[in-house]
């Protein structure tokens, strides 16, 4: 299997090393690519897009024609995980908690709307154990850095994680979406979770 990972910004080599743990974990073949262009896109089972600056991500793949053949894919129904700016580049509609409306480039394929720095900046970041129903009993750690919220759901959307009431963790057709990072966990359970429903 290989999984993409956009690697245009942010954290995606903690995802690669994730990918990795998991196969030793697991057994599974799995191959992380980093996603640079769109040649990269080509014969992938699953892209993830990490966490980093969702603006800066969303213009420069736009720039280098990444953007609209990503989503071409991801409406054709290719899976994808995205982990806080990742998340926010899925959604259909983003707001940011201070400035408002955003006018950034974005992916809009899950029907979701996020707040960007919902739980406020760089020194209001925090970790707190979540349930999330999907992984099991056992809490999971969620690291929450300059995180954003799903602040609304329609359409198939679901969500699977709340942190005091607000959805954190959304799905929908093979899309994922969340607002903290499991990648800096060292718990591989979400990317578990992830690539088993894809092995479906």
């Amino acid at each position: 299997m290989k999984v993409g990972i956009v690697a245009l910004q942010g954290g995606f080599c903690e995802h690669v090393y994730m990918l990795r743990k998991l196969a030793e974990e697991t057994g599974w073949s799995i191959e992380p690519v980093l996603v640079k262009k769109p040649s990269n896109l080509r014969g992938l089972d699953a892209v993830i897009i990490p966490g980093g600056e969702s603006t800066t991500i969303g213009v420069v793949a736009r720039r280098i024609g990444l953007l609209d053949e990503l989503r071409d894919l991801l409406e054709s129904g290719l899976p994808a995980m995205g982990t806080c700016a990742g998340a926010t580049l899925l959604a259909k509609s983003v707001r940011d908690r201070v400035v408002g409306e955003t006018r950034q480039p974005l992916l809009a394929v899950m029907n979701i709307e996020v707040v960007r720095n919902y739980y406020g900046r760089q020194r209001e970041s925090f970790e707190v154990d979540l349930k999330i129903p999907v992984l099991g009993e056992k809490p999971f750690r969620g690291v929450f850095i300059r995180a954003p919220a799903i602040t609304r759901l329609w359409g198939r959307a679901k969500g699977i994680a709340e942190l005091d009431g607000v959805t954190v963790a959304a799905e929908e057709d093979g899309k994922l979406a969340l607002a903290f990072h499991p990648e800096l966990t060292g718990d591989t359970r979400i990317h578990r979770y992830f690539i088993e429903n894809i092995k479906r």
